[in-house]
Order: structure tokens, then C-alpha cells, then sequence
């Protein structure tokens, strides 16, 4: 015959009525019965839900294997664990601790990222990083950049501001419209929420916001800047903004560069950001190299090999500086 209470030798306690785990540690010094011959427990009885539920509540909500080896110090529940893992499924307050985070449903792209059919740079993200240090004669001062993300092609555009004022921005921007060409829109942060600015860069920038909306206005563009506190609306350009400060540790450093030497990094910065591919790169050879963002402005991919002479060029000043 198969069963679980026969396979513990159960006894009668005829003191108590109950019926007990059997065993051969009678003998025993110095023991307690009740944990040698523990009260054996059917799962489905109220009796043992509610012992579940006490012993759960004072121990403070512990794992299955804990609550078991507590209970069966006194009590041994037949299938005690399935017993115990379904009360802490229905218990509010296990549930509460071992909830996991659900990750929330992607909300659809914004209009700016689906404009298949403009022209690069139509829809574009803008945001500031820095300050840098640089050198100019025996005297630092400190250098901004500035971040230009194509929405839709994903390409990058960097300047290197003097300052942070609206005419900085401005002139900026007329360089990059005389390159790249005049986008439709322009989004930004409010400049309350750069994530890894400088105080005085939020507070340039949240001073030449209403200057900066006047200004733009004569250039016909739209000028949006996305909700306080809301960062992820500019995810897209943030990411950006860290691959550059990465690169520009890598590459200068802490060291005080000048102005020449940091604004030839940032281009080339900008070129290895633009090279990278914007889908999966397979390793099937009868596939054909993944599109890039140079390959969207230029028609042609820009390989590792075309950047090995301006690298020399700006690497001697480097070192001499240092």
C-alpha cells in the first residue's frame, strides 16, 4: 500500500488524542518529544491553514524552506510544502514582497521618428554636454557641446559652443544648417533635466529658452521641448550624449586640451558614431554591410582605414600638451 502516512510510522498519542510521527530516537537524551515525534497534519484542513498563516505572520513572510523547517520542529504537514507555497500564493503580503517589477508597454514612436520620406536631419533631437577645459595661451576657459540627433536616421551632428547663450546656440546652429541643411523641427530638453549637466548649464539654458523660441521663430522652425521631469522623451539623444563622453574620456582625458585638438576629436567622435550600423550586422558573408548612418549622408560608408591620418594628425599635439 502505498501512502504518505504510512511511510512515517505514525503512533497513537493517547494523552492527546493526535496522531504522531513514529521513529527510533526514543531513547534520546536530553530530547524534546514533540520535535522527535512531531503531530502529523492533513494539508486540505482548515486547522493547518490557519497554523500556515500563524507561522507565516510571525515569522515575517520567509521563504517556503524556512516556514517548513520551523513547522516541522512541531507539526508535520503531509505534501507540507505544496501546502506551504500555496498559502503564500494567496497571501497579500507575500505576494507584496516577492513581486517583481513588470516592465511597462512601449507607447508608439513619436511623428518625429516616422518621417520616412524627409530629407536627414528633418526631425531632429538637440541637447548640451560638458564643460571642457582648454587651453588658450596660459589661461583655461571652458568649452560646451552640442548635440545634433537626427530622429529618423539616427545621425549625429556635433558643434563646440564658446558659451552658453542664445547667440552660442544661434551661431551654432547656423553652421550646422549651412552643412546638413535647416530642419523642420527641433526637439530638446526643458533644460531642467539634463541628465549629467553642470548646474550652470541648466540655468544657461533655462534662461535663453523664451529668447530661443523668439529667435527660431524667424528661422521658420518649430522649436518643441519635451515634459519637465521626463528625460526618457529625449532617450534617444542622452544615449548619445554618453557614448561621446565616454569616447572623449578615452580619447583627451582629464588633461586640458586646446580648443583646436578638442573640437578635431569631436569630429571624429561624430564620424565613429555615424559609422555604427543601424540594425543587426548578421555574420552570414552573402549578406551585405548593414546601413549606417554615413551611408545615409555621404552614400558611402567611411572605414577605419580614412581615419588613420587625421588620428596621427591631432595625436602629436596631444602628446606634446601633456
Amino acid at each position: 500500500m502505498h501512502s504518505r502516512l504510512a511511510n512515517l510510522a505514525p503512533e497513537w498519542d493517547s494523552l492527546t488524542d493526535l496522531i504522531r510521527v513514529g521513529g527510533r530516537l526514543r531513547k534520546l537524551a536530553d530530547s524534546d518529544p514533540e520535535q522527535i515525534h512531531p503531530i502529523v497534519l492533513d494539508p486540505k484542513h482548515n486547522l493547518t491553514k490557519l497554523l500556515i498563516k500563524e507561522f507565516d505572520e510571525r515569522l515575517l513572510h520567509p521563504g517556503t524552506e524556512r516556514l517548513s523547517a520551523e513547522m516541522r520542529r512541531q507539526y508535520w504537514i503531509l505534501r507540507g510544502r505544496q501546502a506551504i507555497k500555496h498559502h503564500q500564493i494567496n497571501c497579500p503580503s507575500c505576494q507584496r514582497w516577492r513581486a517583481q517589477p513588470r516592465v511597462p508597454q512601449m507607447a508608439d514612436l513619436p511623428p518625429e521618428r516616422l518621417r520616412l520620406l524627409c530629407p536627414p536631419f528633418y526631425s531632429t533631437g538637440v541637447d548640451c554636454f560638458g564643460p571642457y577645459v582648454v587651453k588658450i595661451g596660459r589661461r583655461n576657459e571652458k568649452r560646451w557641446g552640442l548635440i545634433l540627433k537626427c530622429l529618423t536616421t539616427r545621425a549625429v551632428h556635433i558643434e563646440l559652443l564658446n558659451s552658453m547663450d542664445a547667440d552660442a546656440f544661434l551661431l551654432a546652429l547656423c553652421r550646422f544648417i549651412a552643412r546638413r541643411g535647416k530642419p523642420k523641427e527641433i526637439r530638446s530638453d526643458c533644460g531642467t533635466n539634463f541628465r549629467g549637466a553642470e548646474r550652470e548649464l541648466r540655468e544657461a539654458f533655462s534662461n535663453m529658452e523664451p529668447e530661443l523660441q523668439t529667435r527660431l521663430a524667424d528661422y521658420q522652425i518649430d522649436f518643441k521641448f519635451n515634459p519637465p521631469s521626463a528625460p526618457h522623451f529625449g532617450g534617444i539623444w542622452e544615449r548619445e550624449v554618453r557614448s561621446i563622453k565616454n569616447a572623449l574620456q578615452v580619447a583627451v582625458g582629464s588633461q586640458a586640451t586646446t580648443e583646436d585638438i578638442l573640437s578635431t576629436v569631436l569630429v571624429e567622435v561624430e564620424g565613429i558614431l555615424n559609422s555604427k550600423p543601424l540594425g543587426y550586422a548578421t555574420s552570414d558573408v552573402a549578406d551585405i554591410d548593414p546601413v549606417t548612418p554615413n551611408l545615409l549622408l555621404m552614400g558611402r560608408c567611411m572605414k577605419s582605414e580614412d581615419r588613420k591620418q587625421t588620428q596621427q594628425v591631432h595625436q602629436q599635439p596631444a602628446n606634446s600638451q601633456s
